[in-house]
């Protein structure tokens, strides 16, 4: 059953855990060295309820972090074969943007309220582009 948040904005479960849905992506592409073509960013909404987590994954892009209610603490696990902790940054009225850089792993973990964040990404993303552990 869907969070009353994720019915209200639409969202839909993301493969990580959570519930997202895209709410912007820019018209402009751009062709990365490797030639994969992407939009220059890519935005959306991403709920997660309170006390779960996502799994832990990586983006071949840089994201940036951005608090609408509550909070969520991003687990960094480097950029190793596998995750490894090794730092985090809480995302939340005090704090309310963090950057993980592209090909980090990360996952984000809620307090005990829900929390909604965004999350720009820049080259665009793409499933393509994402990884799970």
């Amino acid at each position: 059953m869907r969070p009353p948040v994720a019915e209200a904005l639409d969202l839909q479960p993301h493969p990580e855990g959570g519930w997202y849905r895209q709410t912007w992506r820019s018209p402009v592409e751009v062709m990365l060295p490797d030639g994969r073509v992407r939009p220059t960013a890519t935005l959306i909404y991403f709920l997660l309820p309170a006390g779960e987590s996502s799994a832990w994954h990586k983006v071949a892009s840089d994201e940036l972090w951005m608090a609408h209610d509550g909070a969520v603490t991003l687990e960094l696990g480097g950029t190793g074969a596998a995750p490894a902790y090794d730092a985090s940054h809480t995302v939340d009225a005090t704090t309310p943007q963090a950057h993980v850089p592209a090909g980090v792993w990360q996952r984000t973990v809620a307090t005990d309220a829900d929390a909604l964040v965004s999350c720009l990404v820049s080259p665009g993303f793409d499933f393509d582009d994402f990884e799970l552990a």
